[in-house]
């Protein structure tokens, strides 16, 4: 679950941001599930905790190793920080999720994002909605009841928390739009981890305080220890990989390729756990990956009629 932040501009290389883009959306599930085999026996709040804070960690050991410890301030820090806090709550959102549900079937559900993204953008942004795109959105969201209707009745409400995630993260996606990113991939990694670090420790030592079941602090092995790192190393290199395809190709070229995530989740989650999801299920996913091509496909045309060069977001 990632997107690019920024996007500077370098020699565009489509063949080589394909690859690129394509091998952030294979790693990526491994951070998920791996979050899931850790959440079997550490809170998904304690997870998603280590996550950024060894995000954090890795972002301020190169940040000293490369000389730019005084460019992670950034020129927007409070932008920067927000966006760590959005992030942050998608990921405890996702986490949790993943812990009662398969990640493939988490990550379907979540990709209704791109329509909660055009839904929130003509609401907050008055961006205009023309009616095949609110078509795409309807079909979209009954791909969505497809896939959360079992879940429901199996699993009850915590079913849910993908479309929390997707709303959350647009909502990040936002700011975004808002607030064009000026900082660094450095910056913006090394925020993310901060916010994100200060806002979950934060919610975990009242968790522990208030002796909220589920949600307190369990000291990990050394195995689960070096998968926290893995889980901040993959959100931090997964996130640089995806970068930098945007900054040698355009938007309308990788957007689709994110929907290799759902491959890549639906084969680890099948040999890890033994989870593959059935015949309506991938129904739903259908109608959701249609749906998001649809409305990638005509927001690249609405842009290269208000902006002729693009730029990703």
């Amino acid at each position: 679950m990632t997107r690019p932040a920024a996007s500077l501009p370098v020699d565009q290389n489509p063949l080589l941001a394909i690859a690129l883009m394509s091998s952030a959306m294979l790693i990526l599930p491994v951070m998920d599930i791996t979050a899931k085999y850790l959440s079997q026996d550490l809170p998904p709040l304690e997870v998603t905790f280590g996550r950024f804070f060894f995000q954090f960690l890795i972002s301020l050991v190169l940040a000293v190793v490369t000389g730019r410890l005084a460019h992670l301030r950034g020129q927007q820090p409070v932008i920067n920080y927000l966006r760590g806090i959005f992030l942050a709550a998608a990921s405890l959102c996702f986490f949790t999720a993943v812990k009662f549900m398969s990640v493939a079937t988490a990550i379907s559900i979540f990709f209704i994002e791109p329509m909660v993204l055009t839904i929130l953008a003509a609401l907050i942004l008055k961006e205009q909605v023309g009616i095949r795109r609110i078509s795409a959105i309807l079909v979209g969201l009954v791909g969505a009841v497809i896939i959360l209707r079992p879940n429901l009745a199996e699993i009850g409400l915590v079913s849910l928390l993908p479309v929390v995630t997707a709303f959350l993260f647009s909502f990040y996606l936002l700011i975004n739009r808002l607030y064009p990113v000026t900082d660094g991939l450095l910056t913006i990694q090394f925020s993310a981890g901060l916010s994100g670090s200060l806002l979950l420790g934060t919610a975990l030592l009242a968790a522990n305080l208030a002796g909220i079941e589920g949600m307190e602090f369990l000291m990990p092995s050394g195995g689960q220890s070096g998968l926290l790192v893995l889980i901040g190393l993959i959100s931090f290199g997964a996130h640089g990989l995806v970068v930098a395809a945007f900054q040698r190709g355009s938007a309308s070229l990788l957007a689709p390729l994110q929907y290799i995530e759902i491959v890549s989740a639906t084969l680890f989650g099948y040999l890890v756990f033994s989870d593959f999801p059935d015949g309506p299920t991938w129904i739903g996913i259908a109608l959701i990956i249609g749906s998001g091509l649809y409305i990638a496909h005509r927001e690249r045309k609405r842009n290269s009629r208000v902006q002729p060069a693009v730029a990703d977001v």
